[in-house]
């Protein structure tokens, strides 16, 4: 009996390291796809459109983006996207990078901003903004995070983002948490960051905008959020909701410290 079960308990155990070495090296498999893949990220693509996109002379009033604020004062890129989404006493409102964006496209260059948050994503306009948000990512590469709460609109949309993140609902009672709240969780051999804390926060928060291989598109926060939405099976937020905005807070102030990598490639 002593002996049968010696025998089964090494099987187990031989199984177990099986398939843990077979899972290890999935993720590894998974990660050297992704730094193939890296070389020659086809969101240099979209950065390029989006560098020209914002020194064109552009809309109804026929204006280049060179004198939008995105938070540093006006014409200053380097450096803001690790500071969004952020207050902005034009708009009273806190803002991320898209929907400033939009903000500086309607002031500055004459389009309708309200119909461009209508927009589906990749599409007319909502393609422009896409370019230009991986341009803006892009020059502040390798910069550590640093979201300011220090205006009360900040702490807020902070103390909304967290809720949010751990509300459940849906038919599968299902939360950004559900995914995004502990260490250690994958889904499809893929490591899923826990995004309440470092390191996950960063690297989570500071890899969008990213190009989707799977679908060969670029994909902005604003769309990543959506897609969390879809998986939920809630309806989608409204472009530049006050919920994705929310949301990026709580992200982003978690991830201080954290290096933005964007734009990246994703599978």
């Amino acid at each position: 009996m002593r002996t049968t079960r010696a025998v089964l308990a090494l099987a187990l155990g031989g199984l177990a390291a099986t398939l843990a070495m077979a899972q290890k090296s999935a993720i590894e498999s998974i990660e050297e796809y992704r730094a193939m893949l890296a070389d020659g990220n086809p969101a240099d693509l979209f950065e390029a459109k989006g560098e020209a996109l914002w020194k064109q002379r552009r809309g109804p009033k026929s204006v280049s983006l060179e004198t939008c604020d995105l938070g540093k004062g006006p014409g200053v890129v380097k450096g803001v996207f690790v500071e969004l989404p952020r207050y902005f006493a034009d708009t009273k409102k806190v803002q991320d990078l898209e929907s400033r964006l939009v903000s500086c496209m309607e002031t500055l260059q004459g389009f309708n901003g309200a119909e461009i948050a209508r927009t589906p994503f990749g599409t007319g306009e909502q393609s422009n903004v896409t370019a230009l948000a991986t341009w803006v990512s892009a020059e502040s590469k390798g910069m550590k995070f640093n979201l300011p709460q220090s205006h009360q609109q900040e702490q807020v949309m902070y103390e909304i983002g967290k809720r949010l993140f751990f509300m459940r609902g849906g038919p599968h009672d299902f939360s950004c948490a559900s995914c995004h709240g502990e260490d250690g969780k994958r889904i499809r051999l893929q490591d899923l960051p826990n995004l309440t804390k470092n390191p996950g926060a960063g690297s989570g928060f500071g890899a969008w905008p990213a190009y989707r291989v799977s679908n060969g598109q670029m994909w902005g926060m604003q769309l990543r959020l959506n897609d969390c939405y879809r998986q939920q099976r809630f309806p989608y937020p409204g472009f530049g909701s006050d919920a994705t905005i929310a949301l990026g807070v709580y992200l982003g102030v978690n991830g201080k410290g954290g290096t933005s990598t964007a734009p990246t490639i994703k599978r």
